[in-house]
């Protein structure tokens, strides 16, 4: 089956990783503050939570990152993030 379908690119609103990169980030922030005020009943967790801050911010580096070579004209970044 090797069928083409032609199907509409998304919308630049749906396509922009941003605010899932910051709402999904701020999440984790929002979760170490209830680990840390619950004290030791949720201390296990801890860890967790700091890992999805910083795997956030370096999805969102990376994000950048592959922005710039785009605006730049680069031949290996992803194509639609100007």
């Amino acid at each position: 089956m090797d069928e083409t379908v032609d199907r509409q690119p998304l919308s630049r609103r749906l396509a922009d990783p941003r605010p899932a990169l910051i709402l999904g980030t701020l999440a984790w922030a929002v979760a170490i503050v209830v680990v840390i005020v619950t004290g030791d009943r949720w201390a296990d967790a801890l860890p967790t939570c700091i890992a999805g801050v910083v795997v956030g911010f370096l999805g969102y580096g990376l994000f950048a990152v592959q922005r710039r070579a785009a605006r730049r004209g680069s031949r290996g970044a992803q194509q639609g993030l100007l």
